[in-house]
């Protein structure tokens, strides 16, 4: 299971999501370009000490990260709100990469299209979004139950 970050800019947001993957022993990519230095003292705040323990990667831009994937064969799981899919029944595989798009745009057409799947976590009637690290966790944590049980969701 791995978990990557479309041009992220917040960096709050993605120091979080990279202590989560230190802690869950999940890999780490981000998508270029982000919309802060990695020495942003706000991103490493919210990593804390826990950014030398993760397993990060830097693509320069989507095109070398399709090409890294693409070498390697990993289905892209992306969450996003206009999909129909819930992330509840959709059944993850261990080589599976979560993919998270920007705070402020989302994702750009192109990464829509090149996601083998895409999945919403449903929220209540009237509000926009969840945080997007709120959104890694929850994914992470179902990936992770149903790869870990092989029986898959359970009612």
């Amino acid at each position: 299971m791995q978990i990557a970050l479309f041009q992220p800019d917040i960096p709050q947001n993605t120091g979080t999501i990279l202590r989560l993957c230190a802690c869950l022993d999940i890999a780490a990519h981000i998508i270029e370009p982000a919309g802060f230095p990695i020495s942003d003292r706000h991103f490493r705040r919210a990593g804390m000490d826990y950014l030398d323990q993760v397993t990060m990667t830097r693509h320069d831009s989507w095109t070398k990260f399709e090409e890294w994937r693409a070498a390697h064969g990993y289905r892209l799981v992306l969450f996003t709100t206009k999909a129909a899919t819930d992330y509840r029944d959709f059944r993850y595989q261990t080589s599976d990469i979560l993919l998270f798009g920007r705070e402020s745009a989302g994702v750009t057409d192109a990464v829509v299209e090149a996601a083998d799947a895409r999945l919403v976590i449903p929220i209540a009637a009237g509000l926009r979004s969840l945080n997007v690290a709120m959104t890694a966790a929850m994914a992470a944590g179902e990936a992770l139950r149903q790869t870990r049980n092989p029986s898959g969701p359970q009612d």
